[in-house]
C-alpha cells in the first residue's frame, strides 16, 4: 500500500525511504539479499547487500559482482533507513531483513525455518510490527519430524538398495539440502557410506559449505569414477533435474528418492515416481509458521509465496491484521 515501509513494486519489494529492493526479480540499482537460491538471488543489480557468510554463495550463484557483506545483526544506513541482517536459518549465510524508519520496524523473513540445522544459524526471532513471512507450506497437514529420523531411513534405504545390489540415487537441492543431508548422515549412528557420489553441479556447493567448517560426509564427483564402471550399492546425490537426463541413465539398476517437504503427501510421491519419499524441507512447517509470527509481536502480518490464503484466514481469526503479498518468489523445499 502507499506509505508501507516496504511496497510490491514491478521490479520486486523495495523500500522508499532507503531505496533498495529486497530479493528483486528485475534489474535494481540497489539489492539486499536473503540467500543465494535462484528465486531470491538475480543477476542484474548494481550492488548486493548480503551476509558475509553468503557472500561465497552469492560468488557461485552469479559471478563476480558489487557484493556489500554485512555481519549479522551490524546495522547500515541505506538512505533514510536503518537495516540490518539476521539468521533465518533455511540455508548457510541465509537472512531476514530488518527495516527501520522513524521508529517503525518492518521484517522480510525471505526463507526460513525453525528446525535445528547443523549447516547454518538458527533462526532469530525479531520483533517488528510488520512482518512479511513466507507460506511455502502453510497447511496443517505439514508438520516436520526429527532431521535426525530422517537420515536413519535414508542410509536403511541405501543399505537395503546395497543388498539388492542397486544405486541409491537421492534427489535433493543443490544448495542446503545436500548439505544438511551430508551433515545429518555424518552424525548418525550406525553404518554409513565410505563416501556419497555427486552429481556435478551439486560439488561447488558442497566445497563452500566445507570451506565454513560444516562437518559433512565424504563425497566424490561422480565424473572422477571411470566412464562403463558399476555403482552398484552407491548413494549418489543428484538435483531433481538430473532425473531423465543422460546422467541418470549411466545408473542401470538404481532405487530413485526424492528429500523435500513436498514428500509429506505420497500423492507427491506417486504422481512424479519415486520409488522413496523423505520428508525434510528447509522450510519452517505449519507450527513453525504460526509459533514465528506470533513471538514476532507484529501487529500486521504479509504472507507471500505458498498457500498464503489458509495463512491469512487463521491469521485474521486470531485478531491479526493479516494480507497476501503476491510475489514472484518459488518454492524449493
Amino acid at each position: 500500500m502507499p506509505g508501507d515501509l516496504i511496497q510490491l513494486r514491478p521490479e520486486g519489494l523495495y523500500c522508499p525511504a532507503g531505496d533498495f529492493h529486497i530479493d528483486p526479480w528485475r534489474p535494481v540499482p540497489r539489492a539486499v539479499l536473503t540467500h543465494g537460491h535462484a528465486d531470491h538471488a538475480r543477476s542484474g543489480a548494481g550492488c548486493y547487500h548480503t551476509t558475509a557468510e553468503g557472500l561465497p554463495i552469492l560468488r557461485w550463484r552469479l559471478g563476480e559482482q558489487d557484493y556489500r557483506a554485512h555481519a549479522c545483526g551490524d546495522p547500515f544506513r541505506l538512505g533514510a533507513a536503518t537495516v540490518s541482517l539476521h539468521p533465518a536459518g533455511h540455508v548457510l549465510g541465509s537472512a531476514q531483513v530488518r527495516v527501520e524508519v522513524d521508529g517503525e520496524v518492518w521484517v522480510a523473513s525471505g526463507d526460513y525455518k525453525r528446525d535445528p540445522d547443523p549447516t547454518c544459524a538458527p533462526f532469530e526471532v525479531v520483533r517488528c510490527d510488520t512482518f512479511i513471512t513466507e507460506a511455502t507450506f502453510a497447511l496443517p497437514v505439514y508438520r516436520w519430524r526429527p532431521a535426525a529420523e530422517v537420515a536413519a531411513e535414508v542410509l536403511a534405504w541405501w543399505a537395503h538398495c546395497r543388498e539388492r545390489g542397486e544405486t541409491a540415487l537421492l534427489l535433493c537441492y543443490a544448495l542446503g539440502k545436500a548439505q544438511r543431508l551430508l551433515a545429518e548422515l555424518a552424525r548418525a549412528e550406525g553404518v554409513k557410506p565410505d563416501r556419497v557420489l555427486l552429481h556435478g553441479a551439486m560439488v561447488p556447493g558442497v566445497a563452500i559449505y566445507r570451506e565454513a567448517g560444516i562437518g559433512m560426509l565424504p563425497t566424490q564427483p561422480v565424473s572422477e569414477r571411470q566412464r562403463g564402471e558399476r555403482f552398484d550399492g552407491e548413494l549418489v546425490f543428484a538435483p531433481p533435474s538430473a532425473i531423465g537426463s543422460p546422467w541418470a541413465r549411466r545408473f542401470k539398476r538404481a532405487s530413485v528418492g526424492f528429500a523435500s517437504g513436498w514428500m509429506r503427501l505420497r500423492g507427491n510421491r506417486r504422481r512424479r515416481g519415486f520409488d522413496r519419499g523423505f520428508v525434510l524441507s528447509d522450510h519452517a512447517d505449519w507450527p513453525g509458521l504460526l509459533r514465528t509470527i506470533e513471538q514476532t509481536g507484529a501487529r500486521r502480518v504479509l504472507a507471500t509465496h505458498g498457500n498464503t490464503d489458509a495463512l491469512v484466514r487463521v491469521l485474521r481469526e486470531r485478531g491479526i491484521d493479516a494480507d497476501t503479498l503476491r510475489t514472484l518468489h518459488g518454492d524449493e523445499a
